[in-house]
């Protein structure tokens, strides 16, 4: 039976008024309005995203340039008879959008830590050096060496060419449970004094 309101009341007849009649306008200029707002967030969030995936973001923090970047210069990562280079990002941020997004929030705490001047001293920076490494050691762990693997594929190395033991030990990866970070912690950075190889 039909309500004293009459078909007004239907399912979906709002939606018919704000699309038909006086409301077309308004309702059109809204939607127009919401969809630019839109685009621009996307794009903020894009431009954002691709500024805060570069080096000279990583290094415009004086501890990032001055303890971290300093001692990656002439590293095997920076400079080498092949001419590839790996920066910050290459090593640091996955390229996957999911992983990206996570590891930027995880990273938001170093602006914290750079605001508050936790590492503004190389005697600071020091202290906390082993810490920051670990946990670095241990999401690369959990990660399978994830951003290593983007440049350093197992699968096409050629095991004639390396020495020995290495040799060994990369055919051995897939069955001795050990990833790239476990055998070559301080390649791109020094190792913290107080750092400890229980791994021998």
């Amino acid at each position: 039976m039909n309500s004293p309101e009459g078909p007004s009341k239907l399912p979906g007849s709002g939606w018919r008024r704000l699309i038909s009649g006086k409301w077309r306008l308004p309702s059109l200029l809204a939607g127009a309005l919401l969809f630019g707002a839109g685009v621009l967030a996307v794009s903020a969030f894009s431009v954002t995203l691709a500024w805060t995936n570069t080096e000279s973001f990583c290094i415009s923090c004086h501890e990032m340039e001055a303890f971290m970047y300093e001692e990656f210069l002439d590293t095997a990562h920076d400079r080498n008879s092949a001419g590839v280079r790996a920066d910050c990002i290459d090593c640091h941020v996955p390229v996957e959008f999911g992983p990206k997004l996570l590891k930027k929030i995880i990273a938001s705490k170093d602006v914290y830590h750079h605001l508050i001047g936790t590492l503004d001293t190389r005697e600071k920076f020091q202290a906390r050096r082993l810490h920051m490494a670990e946990t670095v050691w241990t999401y690369m762990k959990a990660t399978d060496s994830r951003e290593c693997r983007g440049c350093h594929v197992v699968e096409k190395m050629d095991f004639d060419a390396q020495n020995g033991r290495a040799a060994r030990k990369h055919e051995q990866m897939a069955t001795s449970g050990k990833t790239c970070i476990d055998c070559h912690k301080g390649i791109a950075h020094a190792l913290p004094d107080d750092y400890i190889d229980d791994s021998a």
